[in-house]
């Protein structure tokens, strides 16, 4: 029988026994449609974050001097306690990483926390306050949709000024232009010179909390009580030069802290790479768990097409006696039911792709979770229904092929 005469009887066999066709494709369908979804939101959620989450929180070509590491996946008690050990970061060891920078790098001081700020428009609300200097706009190329951002002498001169992002605007001034208007944060006036635009969110985080001063405002001593600072962000001309910078500030600190060859940091030089490595580790889980369901699908659909494919092969002895005796090689008999099995699973498999692209486009639409379909996933959906399709069948054709052609024909 020709590849296409078999397919052709596979899917009159599904218009014909509709019911039957749909439970035997049900177990395919389930388990594809879960690959799709798990595959799709994975890869959705590794394109967010290299292309939207890293630029967004890090920056292009940075680097940040902290104390301790700022993602520590997977850490020990013991490691925790060895950080808590390590000394604090001052303005002096800021400045002498500073000097220590190639031409041309950017640097800014940031302490943040989320603190509580009020306005007499509207009831209190935690923002999300940064301490920073100028050039930390720059470097997060923030743009600004009203005023502007605050300059150095505003930072030399310890202004009280501003900078909000879209949402504290909406929330302390509604309907209301906030520049030039008030906002106290813990208790201390600040003039708003600025609005952020519309930043968005970062897996359900807005990014639009946003209330960014001068660090040598009193803010700075409410975030960082012991007078020291959060960390300082760098950011390199080149992706080339990231890797120098980052070598200038440790040869200097550790010359600093009169730490020995051989013994290792007391403070922590973090490029987003470090951010981006912990959520591959959680897409990574994610993926790891998101196939099982899948397998065990694809593993029930396997077991009833085996089982439909037997029930066929009973009810089709006779035909099968009739094609022997005309001439069909034994072959032959197992070439029809494989194709047989293969066109069904396929079919469910096809089915499941479809599914499971618009249960990731539902996730995408209503979660904070992002989707996007990869191409390879489809075809390998195919395959792997195909495959389960072959092997599934594979037992009942060799049964068919197998049958004596007198014993067929005597069938009622």
């Amino acid at each position: 029988m020709k590849l296409l005469e078999a397919v052709r009887l596979a899917l009159q066999t599904i218009r014909v026994q509709k019911l039957k066709s749909f439970f035997t494709l049900l177990g395919v369908m389930i388990g594809v449609m879960f690959l799709i979804a798990v595959v799709s939101i994975v890869e959705g959620m590794n394109r967010y974050v290299k292309e939207d989450f890293a630029a967004k929180l890090f920056g292009v070509n940075t680097f940040t001097f902290r104390r301790v590491p700022d993602f520590q996946p997977n850490s020990t008690d013991a490691q925790w306690r060895e950080w808590m050990r390590r000394p604090r970061i001052y303005l002096p060891e800021v400045q002498l990483a500073r000097n220590a920078l190639p031409p041309g790098t950017r640097s800014a001081v940031v302490s943040e926390n989320f603190i509580y700020a009020i306005s007499q428009y509207a009831r209190p609300r935690q923002v999300d306050a940064i301490a920073t200097e100028s050039d930390y706009f720059i470097m997060k190329k923030f743009n600004l949709t009203a005023g502007r951002a605050f300059q150095p002498q505003e930072v030399n001169a310890g202004s009280r000024v501003v900078v909000i992002g879209v949402e504290i605007a909406d929330h302390f001034f509604p309907d209301l232009d906030p520049i030039g208007r008030e906002l106290r944060i813990r208790g201390m006036p600040y003039t708003v010179i600025g609005v952020i635009e519309k930043q968005g969110t970062v897996f359900g985080y807005s990014l639009d909390r946003l209330a960014i001063v001068p660090y040598t405002t009193p803010l700075q001593r409410f975030l960082r009580p012991r007078g020291d600072v959060g960390e300082l962000d760098v950011q390199a001309t080149s992706p080339e030069m990231v890797s120098e910078a980052i070598e200038s500030v440790r040869e200097v600190v550790r010359a600093q802290r009169r730490l020995p060859p051989g013994k290792a940091d007391n403070f922590s030089l973090e490029t987003p790479e470090a951010g981006l490595a912990f959520f591959a580790s959680i897409t990574g889980r994610i993926q790891t768990f998101g196939t099982a369901l899948p397998a065990i699908g694809l593993l029930v659909g396997a077991m009833v097409i085996m089982n439909i494919m037997l029930v066929a092969v009973a009810e089709r002895t006779r035909e099968i006696g009739i094609r022997k005796a005309l001439g069909a090689r034994r072959r032959d008999i197992m070439a029809q039911f494989l194709i047989e099995a293969a066109t069904l699973s396929v079919v469910g498999a096809a089915i499941g792709i479809a599914l499971g692209i618009a249960a990731a486009k539902t996730v995408a639409a209503f979660s904070p979770l992002p989707a996007a379909v990869a191409p390879w996933s489809i075809g390998v959906a195919l395959l792997l229904g195909a495959g389960v399709g072959i092997a599934a069948g594979a037992y009942p054709a060799s049964r068919a092929s197998r049958l004596d052609p007198i014993a067929a024909l005597r069938q009622e």
